[in-house]
């Protein structure tokens, strides 16, 4: 039996960028702090890629609408690729040069004119084509959290625990609203957390978590050291005092000795 040879794809230039700006800055921070958390998150790790807002390229069709300007799909606003090597750069990310390998988590924002594109189409696609194993979505206007786990073959709703937050298997993390500042913006933001609850930080959060946790230190270590020199202090005055009142004891007891003295009459010590 002769095998049919295995047809070579042909080169394409495919775009990495489209000039399309983000729906507005809200997407753009919200994207880069979820990367940047979880590259802390993961900070020991090198196998896994996370992108946001870039290229996805899983067929020749697909690809060829974006040469042509016409796009079917240009990707998710974040999205997260375990076991493959994360140290290799990449402007976009073409599943068939990547062994085949499709998201393994997806996250989109939502916003008034990509809300129902990204409720159904995109959860089509990302239940049928792609088999990503999670699906989540977030509304920032109504703090809506949605997500979604792959059941054999399709998509089962996650169920929020009483803080309204949505476990990810694939992050190893809770996703939940927090309220806070990022880039100078206090607003409600999807975070990460860990098994325990507690916030994923960006590196620059840790940073200053640790900058701050020291200064806390040396305050503490400072006013330590000022409570020893008073204490210090406190015990050289008392001997001080001590040593005055013996002293003034021992000048009044002269000066009966003395008058005494003078009137005849002797002190045995």
């Amino acid at each position: 039996m002769i095998e049919a040879p295995i047809p070579t794809l042909p080169k394409l230039e495919l775009p990495t960028e489209d000039d399309i700006p983000m729906e507005n800055a809200w997407h753009r921070m919200q994207m880069d702090l979820l990367i940047e958390s979880l590259l802390y998150h993961w900070r020991d790790r090198n196998d896994f890629f996370v992108g946001g807002n870039m290229f996805i390229y899983y067929s020749l069709e697909q690809a060829q609408s974006v040469i042509e300007g016409r796009p079917l799909y240009r990707g998710p606003d974040f999205f997260v690729v375990k076991g493959v090597d994360g140290s290799k750069p990449r402007d976009c990310w073409i599943v068939w040069e990547e062994g085949g390998r499709y998201p393994d988590l997806i996250i989109e924002f939502l916003s008034p004119t990509t809300a129902e594109n990204d409720r159904k189409v995109k959860k089509a696609l990302y239940e049928q084509v792609f088999g990503t194993e999670e699906y989540f979505w977030y509304d920032p206007t109504t703090r809506e959290l949605v997500g979604f786990e792959l059941v054999l073959g399709r998509y089962k709703a996650k169920r929020a625990d009483k803080r309204g937050w949505l476990w990810s298997e694939v992050l190893g993390a809770w996703l939940g609203v927090w309220e806070g500042e990022y880039q100078r913006r206090h607003l409600a933001w999807l975070r990460m957390y860990d098994r325990e609850g507690r916030l994923i930080p960006t590196h620059a959060e840790a940073a200053y978590q640790q900058a701050e946790m020291e200064r806390m230190q040396t305050e503490a270590e400072r006013q330590r050291a000022e409570a020893e020199r008073q204490r210090a202090e406190a015990e050289r005055q008392r001997a001080e005092a001590e040593r005055q009142r013996a002293e003034q004891a021992e000048a009044e007891l002269q000066r009966l000795r003395a008058l005494l003295k003078e009137r005849g009459i002797e002190l045995n010590d």
